[in-house]
């Protein structure tokens, strides 16, 4: 069993942030070997990111705050609020902007290593 506080993920390295910008508390990485990331994302108020995951499949569930993501194919907008999950399944170039602080439930698979950085077109690469 596999039991984590968010100070224990501060004490391991496993919680990264860019201050007023997004936090990532990341309780599930590879080396857990259970086959999925979980993380809790915060985006602060304001933030737009375009992101477009071409190696993983990413689900959200919104825990607070309020914002949208938009389906950069379509045009497509959805409103974001508590209760809301959207999934890129099939790697979907999106922007998601918060509109309130955002407090997200985010779950990858392939599972991340946990030291990934979005590249230039908003993608993690697969790390070995």
């Amino acid at each position: 069993m596999i039991v984590r506080s968010l100070k224990d993920l501060k004490a391991s390295g496993r919680y990264q942030e860019n201050p007023g910008v997004w936090t990532s508390s990341r309780y599930l990485l590879r080396d857990d070997a259970v086959g999925f990331t979980l993380t809790q994302t915060t985006v602060a108020a304001g933030q737009s990111q375009l992101m477009e995951y071409k190696n993983h499949i990413e689900a959200n569930l919104i825990i607070e705050g309020e914002g949208e993501v938009r389906d950069e194919l379509t045009g497509e907008v959805f409103e974001l609020s508590p209760g809301t999950m959207y999934t890129l399944d099939k790697h979907d170039r999106h922007r998601l902007t918060a509109r309130s602080d955002m407090r997200l439930v985010c779950v990858f698979t392939p599972a991340l290593v946990g030291t990934e950085s979005h590249d230039e077109e908003g993608s993690y690469p697969v790390l070995d």
